[in-house]
C-alpha cells in the first residue's frame, strides 16, 4: 500500500437493531442489537479480514456494507463512483432474463458500463461453464448453476471492493476449486477485498489488516498481527 493510500470507505459508529416478535402473530417485540459501535477504515489495495465468533454481528454488517441495510446511527461514508459488490449467489438475478442478459444487467447495477459488461459477456460464459444454458432464463437454473452465474460475474466485473463471505459456495468440487484460485489471483493483486469470517487462520493468511467485531462492538482495528492475537485472547477467558 502506498505512503498515502486512498480511503474508499469509512465507518463510524455504527448501530443496528433488530425488532423480533416474541412469538408467532404476536405484536410483542424484542429488541436485538445486532450493532452497537463498529468504527473501521477501508483503504484501496487492502485485504480487509472482518474477524468474530459467531452471532458477533459480522453478517449484520455485511449486510449495511452492501446496502441491503441501513444502520439505525453512525456514519458509513463510501467514496463516490465507488462501487461495492457481493460475491453473490446470483441475488438480484431477474429470473426472466438470460444467464447473458442478467449478466450484463448486474455489471451495470454496480456502475460498469454496457460496453463494458459486452466485452466480458464471453469470459462469464467461459469460467461459469454453463453452455447453452448461458443463454437460457435464469428461472430454469439449479441453485449451483446461479451460483457459477453469480460468482463469474462477480470476478469479470471487478468492483471495486468485493465482499466475500466466507460460507459461500460454488457448487462442484472441481468449480470450488477453480474459484478458490481465481480468487487467490483477486487477493494477490491490487484490488480492495473485504473477507467476513470467524476462521482466525483464513484471514491471517490471505488479509492484510483485520477489524474484529464482538458483542456488536469494534474490538481492534489494525495490522492482521496485531488484532488476531487480541482476539485468540479473548477466547480464552
Amino acid at each position: 500500500m502506498s505512503e498515502n493510500p486512498e480511503l474508499l470507505i469509512r465507518a463510524r459508529n455504527l448501530e443496528l437493531t433488530y425488532r423480533v416478535r416474541k412469538q408467532l402473530f404476536s405484536s410483542i417485540h424484542k429488541e436485538v442489537h445486532a450493532l452497537q459501535d463498529v468504527s473501521f477504515d477501508l483503504y484501496k489495495g487492502n485485504k480487509l479480514g472482518i474477524l468474530g465468533r459467531n452471532g458477533a454481528g459480522k453478517s449484520t454488517l455485511f449486510k449495511i456494507l452492501t446496502g441491503i441495510f441501513a444502520p439505525d446511527a453512525g456514519e458509513l461514508a463510501i467514496v463516490p463512483e465507488t462501487n461495492v459488490q457481493l460475491l453473490s449467489l446470483g441475488v438480484g438475478f431477474e429470473g426472466n432474463l438470460t444467464g447473458r442478459e442478467n449478466a450484463v444487467l448486474n455489471g451495470m447495477l454496480i456502475g460498469r458500463s454496457r460496453a463494458y459488461m459486452l466485452e466480458r459477456v464471453e469470459a462469464i460464459k467461459e469460467f461459469s461453464e454453463l453452455g447453452d444454458f448461458y443463454e437460457m432464463p435464469v428461472y430454469t437454473y439449479s441453485s449451483g448453476m446461479n451460483t457459477r452465474l453469480g460468482f463469474s460475474v462477480a470476478l469479470e466485473a471487478a468492483p471495486d471492493v468485493l465482499l466475500i463471505d466466507e460460507v459461500l459456495g460454488v457448487g462442484d468440487a472441481h468449480f470450488a476449486e477453480k474459484s478458490k484460485q481465481a480468487l487467490k489471483e483477486r487477493f494477490a493483486g491490487d484490488s480492495t477485498v473485504i473477507l467476513v469470517s470467524h476462521n482466525h487462520g483464513l484471514i491471517e493468511s490471505i488479509c492484510d489488516r483485520a477489524v474484529w467485531i464482538e458483542s456488536g462492538i469494534s474490538r481492534a482495528e489494525g495490522a492482521v498481527g496485531e488484532v488476531i492475537p487480541q482476539y485468540l485472547q479473548s477466547l480464552e477467558s
